[in-house]
């Protein structure tokens, strides 16, 4: 996996902390020789207004819910594993002609005009990932280059130590869905396979081949746009419709309102549309690619009738991701009762917390 930034404390015990726009979500993941399991997970709701659009814009804010997500969580210090989104990171897919990988940093470092919306390398940090021999010229080789401001990192970086936290890691948001898939689901070189993850103010996609990305996308349409569509219609608080986005009856009923449910999956539509497209794109550009299936995650994932209607427009299977297919998870401190409503919410920082320092 591709990261921005790895710093070497000497800390052994990682846990993943998926910070978004509108809650922060922690997963301690422990590691042995018999697997993985999911130790802790926590999540804190997180004011509007401290991250807008992946960049973050009130860091007293944030540092004060990492330290209560700490807390809540009964979980001593870690080093924080913890991802960029939305307009906070660059990714750019290229193709060059075969080299080192110390030839590769040099080239896009010196010519980083060609590649990156930047003109001055000092003020990023970047990385890359070579994906292997291109598939039409064996002379080259695809690359992905992800890149984001030092400004940008720092500023998550200084919040978390203000909270007492290292950071350790720092992901892209796009490829921890792919940490994921590539440990719980059983694929051959030549399957392919959508990820999929709503979040509150952005969508990203990330299209995968023997589990490794060939294809990403994100757009600023999100969960909060149905939230806003639901407040509007029905007259109600924001936390209200961010309630009744996922359960689909008011406060005081009881039982399913399918009417109800159909009309928050319509507010859905425009996502599902952007989705559509995004997938044309990348079917048309790759060839027309059979893809296998769409794992959807993110607490939007979870609206009523929202994988069957997307299966139904892509003509491919779609359904929740699953973290449990090979992961465990400690019954003592997760709820086995709430478990489905966990996976697609907790999927973001379950990938997190399987990163370890060293992973490429």
């Amino acid at each position: 996996m591709l990261d921005l930034k790895e710093m070497f404390s000497g800390k052994k015990k990682l846990v993943g902390l998926d910070i978004g726009s509108s809650s922060i979500k922690l997963a301690e993941v422990i590691s042995n020789p018999k697997g993985h399991y999911l130790n802790r997970f926590c999540e804190v709701p997180l004011p509007k207004g401290v991250i807008i659009d992946g960049i973050l814009a009130d860091a007293s804010g944030l540092s004060s819910k990492i330290k209560e997500i700490f807390k809540v969580a009964k979980c001593a210090n870690r080093g924080i594993v913890t991802c960029l989104a939305g307009n906070s990171v660059i990714i750019k897919k290229v193709t060059l002609e075969q080299m080192n990988e110390a030839e590769l940093r040099d080239l896009i470092r010196d010519e980083a005009g060609k590649y990156l919306p930047f003109d001055n390398m000092d003020d990023v940090n970047y990385d890359f990932q070579i994906l292997g021999e291109n598939n039409y010229n064996p002379s080259q080789m695809d690359i992905i280059i992800v890149a984001a401001k030092k400004e940008i990192v720092n500023s998550f970086l200084e919040a978390a130590t203000a909270a007492g936290q290292n950071v350790e890691i720092i992901d892209v948001a796009p490829f921890v869905l792919e940490t994921l898939y590539g440990t719980n689901y059983e694929f051959d070189n030549e399957e392919t396979a959508v990820l999929i993850n709503i979040g509150a103010s952005t969508t990203g996609i990330n299209v995968v081949k023997g589990g490794i990305s060939v294809f990403t996308r994100d757009f600023a349409l999100a969960g909060n746009s149905i939230t806003e569509a639901i407040q509007e219609k029905y007259k109600v608080t924001f936390e209200e419709a961010e309630k009744l986005k996922v359960d689909g009856m008011p406060n005081g009923t009881e039982g399913e309102n399918t009417d109800l449910k159909n009309t928050i999956l319509e507010f859905a539509q425009p996502i599902c549309m952007e989705i559509e497209r995004s997938i044309d794109y990348f079917r048309s550009t790759f060839g027309g690619e059979d893809i296998k299936q769409v794992l959807l995650a993110g607490g939007s994932a979870r609206i009523f009738n929202l994988t069957k209607h997307l299966s139904e427009m892509l003509n491919v299977k779609t359904e929740l991701i699953d973290p449990f297919l090979k992961i465990n998870y400690n019954k003592k401190r997760i709820d086995v009762k709430n478990l489905e409503n966990i996976k697609p919410v907790a999927a973001t920082a379950i990938g997190l917390g399987l990163r370890k320092i060293g992973d490429k």
